[in-house]
């Protein structure tokens, strides 16, 4: 079973790009916070950048860098720059490539797209990475990631049944008006905010962050 039955929900909050945010999102009690090295996206950060927000995060706190289709070279760029804890690999990456760097990640997949479509789809894109240390669940769009569409639940129903599936980490959508019911739905290892926790692209609110991570906090799975 890849469900979570211990009761605690874990929060990555992603896409931060200023200092603040990431105060924000520490003090807000975030697990996680994600550092995006997509150049299409509006939420993406120089290594310059990353490596000052990098500072700031103490001990406790995993920072995650976030890859779109990127060379080679600049992920181990960004490996020995940031120092990330975790590598998340969120475009077309086989197996073959997450692997090769040595790192502990996080792979995504953007479900209801092309070759995932139905739920028996989902998991066995899933099984081509054993090796992750969680599988993360987007909504498709025509961008990765960030689009604040939510995915439909229906489409996890045999990942979540898996007996080998890695940890579950829910995306797509979230607020925190919604994020209880689909803990309640997807009893997920953690689950991932970008858009949900902004007043505009990139900005985030240190206020929807606070009350997003409480709305986790108090959900019952």
């Amino acid at each position: 079973m890849t469900q979570n039955l211990s009761g605690r929900v874990r929060v990555k909050v992603c896409g931060l790009t200023r200092p603040q945010d990431v105060q924000a999102a520490v003090q807000g009690g975030s697990d996680a916070i994600g550092l995006v090295f997509y150049p299409a996206s509006r939420r993406a950060v120089s290594i310059e950048q990353a490596v000052a927000l990098r500072t700031l995060v103490p001990a406790f706190v995993s920072v995650v860098a976030l890859f779109v289709n990127a060379s080679e070279a600049e992920v181990r760029e960004v490996i020995e720059q940031v120092q990330p804890d975790l590598l998340q690999f969120h475009g077309d990456e086989s197996a073959q490539y997450c692997e090769s760097f040595g790192h502990r990640y996080i792979r995504a997949f953007r479900v209801g797209g092309p070759g995932m479509e139905n739920a028996a789809q989902v998991l066995a894109v899933c099984r081509q990475y054993m090796s992750a240390s969680a599988w993360l669940f987007d909504s498709h769009s025509a961008g990765f990631g960030g689009s604040g569409l939510a995915l439909e639940p229906t489409l996890l129903a045999d990942v979540l049944q898996a007996e080998d599936g890695r940890p579950v980490v829910l995306a797509g959508g979230l607020r925190a008006d919604t994020v209880a019911q689909s803990i309640r739905v997807v009893r997920p290892y953690a689950v991932d905010v970008s858009s949900g926790v902004e007043s505009a692209a990139g900005i985030k609110s240190a206020e929807k962050i606070a009350v997003f991570i409480r709305a986790v906090h108090d959900s019952k799975p």
